[in-house]
């Protein structure tokens, strides 16, 4: 029998390919979009780890979702040093999310308050992403823009507390192959997997439409 995080892993697989493989992703990591674009996506990122880290207090203590509370892997300091970088000290005032991105953290939100299950979804799909795949972004935005490596700009892909990303990533996986849950709240789990990696597709898309547009 397969263990949680290979069952979790297995099933999301297509939704993971499709959102990696956006155009809009494609076309930045290309290096046919400006830094304007690179920038408008941070700015996303910003309210959807707004979303996932309001309340990790709270959240620390639950029996389900506590054990994946790792101040190590909050990601909001780092993406509001770049955007002070990119967009500059009042890059605030000018924030706004696409209707795909405010979509995106009200479920990453409700889940937070009232489904620790989902929650670890949305903690797995985004957190081990920027692990693994969020590297080549930073290393194609440091090529591209003339960023300082692993300094402000792409910051929000550096984490300085984790020595070690591979052994993190396989504690990780053991996080997930204990979660106490029976057979119907982890297929759950994975069903909401899914939807964590089509709402990052539909900011992807929404993102590739504003610059169609504005090209």
């Amino acid at each position: 029998m397969d263990s949680f995080s290979t069952v979790i892993r297995t099933a999301s697989h297509e939704q993971h390919v499709e959102a990696e493989t956006s155009t809009f992703m494609s076309d930045l990591l290309g290096g046919r979009l400006g830094v304007d674009a690179y920038a408008r996506y941070t700015e996303q990122l910003w309210f959807v780890y707004e979303a996932l880290e309001t309340g990790t207090e709270r959240l620390a203590s639950d029996p389900v979702a506590g054990p994946f509370i790792r101040p190590e892997l909050f990601r909001l300091g780092a993406l509001e040093r770049d955007l002070a970088h990119l967009r500059g000290a009042g890059w605030r005032a000018g924030l706004s999310a696409l209707p795909a991105t405010q979509a995106y953290a009200a479920r990453v939100r409700e889940c937070a308050e009232q489904w620790p299950g989902g929650y670890i979804a949305h903690h797995y799909t985004r957190y081990l992403g920027d692990l693994s795949g969020g590297q080549i972004i930073r290393g194609r935005a440091e090529k591209t823009w003339g960023f300082e490596r692993k300094g402000d700009g792409v910051r929000f892909y550096v984490f300085e507390e984790i020595g070690n990303p591979a052994a993190f990533k396989r504690e990780y996986r053991e996080l997930l192959d204990a979660v106490r849950a029976d057979e119907l709240e982890r297929q759950r789990v994975v069903a909401e997997c899914k939807r964590a990696f089509a709402l990052n597709t539909a900011v992807f898309r929404a993102l590739g439409e504003e610059f169609r547009l504005s090209a």
